[in-house]
């Protein structure tokens, strides 16, 4: 079997070394031309088991649900290099209480690369649309995915090319191998030309060593308008994610989702209005930093966007949830503000 990660000596040996795709090259290379307002919709190749566990946002605890309920999956909601730090584990002086709280099993501390799944359930059947796939996600996947009852992966949506987002795409060939043909990849072109360049041996397999097997992907390239993942309508929420860098968050039905964000350009506002649940990045407690809002610059948009629910996302190691939610608890006193961290595995009845 070949190690997991596509920088590796032995991914290496498998594929030929990278060269820039001439046009002539995409007539092998798996991808749609740009996405409008509708996509066609790839029919499930087998049944998803779905699971009769919830939890709630207060204390995390499993209780039954129904089985025809859409719902939210937290695949992670931490940062790039993840909660804990091996730095603050190995640091003899031992100062990091986040880090070392996070090291302990079922802490909610414990974070991976910021990501979501959406199982959406409608009259063509149910779904698993996964927004990014990171550094991490095989290991979040290993967690959650028998948890809840996961098996298929029936559409991933990428909200930039950051290796906190896209660097677990090889760990999808366990899919493509042994659970489905193929699995489609919603990306807008800026992203998708990055994808060319450090996951070349996945647009064009002609590169590829016979017999080999690498991740099944379909690219379907989309643009900042809505486009449709089976009949499920998702509208981009263009952001910055630092200067001049477009990420994209998305919309489904009233739930806005927007995971790396350093500013919100005014256009992008009237998407959010009437927002039921935003899930929204706060990477600190005390100062944004170049690339994300920290936790006062993401009160002062969700105070300006006036969602009725808000969970932060892609927390840092100086945010302590126990800690910062209990803070944020009196803003629902104070402000009649409903705000809360997000932690891993959190799952929510959703209406799509």
């Amino acid at each position: 079997m070949v190690p997991r990660r596509f920088f590796s000596a032995s991914m290496a040996a498998l594929v030929l070394p990278p060269s820039p795709l001439p046009a002539s090259s995409f007539a092998r290379a798996r991808f749609t031309a740009p996405l409008c307002r509708a996509a066609v919709p790839l029919p499930l190749r087998r049944s998803v088991p779905r699971s009769r566990l919830q939890s709630s946002i207060a204390n995390g605890d499993l209780s039954t649900g129904s089985e025809e309920q859409s719902e939210i999956i937290f695949v992670g909601t931490g940062t790039s290099e993840g909660i804990p730090r091996v730095s603050c584990l190995t640091d003899p002086s031992k100062t990091c209480e986040v880090c070392l709280k996070a090291a302990q099993p079922g802490n909610k501390n414990r974070r991976r690369n910021t990501s979501i799944l959406v199982r959406y359930v409608s009259s063509l059947g149910r779904f698993n649309i996964l927004v990014d796939a990171g550094k991490f996600f095989y290991h979040s996947a290993l967690q959650w995915f028998p948890t809840y009852g996961l098996r298929n992966i029936d559409a991933v949506i990428i909200t930039h090319s950051h290796a906190d987002a896209i660097g677990g795409l090889d760990d999808l060939r366990d899919w493509t191998n042994n659970v489905q043909s193929h699995i489609p990849i919603y990306v807008n072109n800026r992203d998708f030309e990055v994808m060319k360049k450090t996951h070349y041996y996945l647009v064009d397999t002609s590169v590829v060593v016979p017999g080999a097997a690498v991740s099944e992907l379909q690219f379907n390239l989309i643009m900042e308008e809505p486009f449709i993942v089976h009949n499920l309508k998702v509208t981009p929420l263009p952001v910055w994610h630092g200067k001049g860098y477009r990420s994209l968050g998305f919309r489904f039905g009233d739930i806005c989702y927007i995971s790396d964000v350093s500013g919100i350009p005014e256009e992008t506002y009237p998407l959010l209005e009437n927002c039921d649940l935003l899930i929204l990045d706060a990477l600190r407690p005390d100062r944004s930093s170049s690339t994300h809002f920290g936790l006062p610059r993401a009160l002062m948009e969700v105070r300006k966007i006036q969602p009725r629910r808000t969970l932060f996302t892609g927390m840092m190691h100086l945010m302590d949830h126990e800690k910062v939610n209990e803070d944020l608890s009196k803003l629902k006193e104070t402000e009649g503000l409903d705000i809360q961290l997000s932690y891993d595995g959190l799952r929510l009845p959703v209406n799509l």
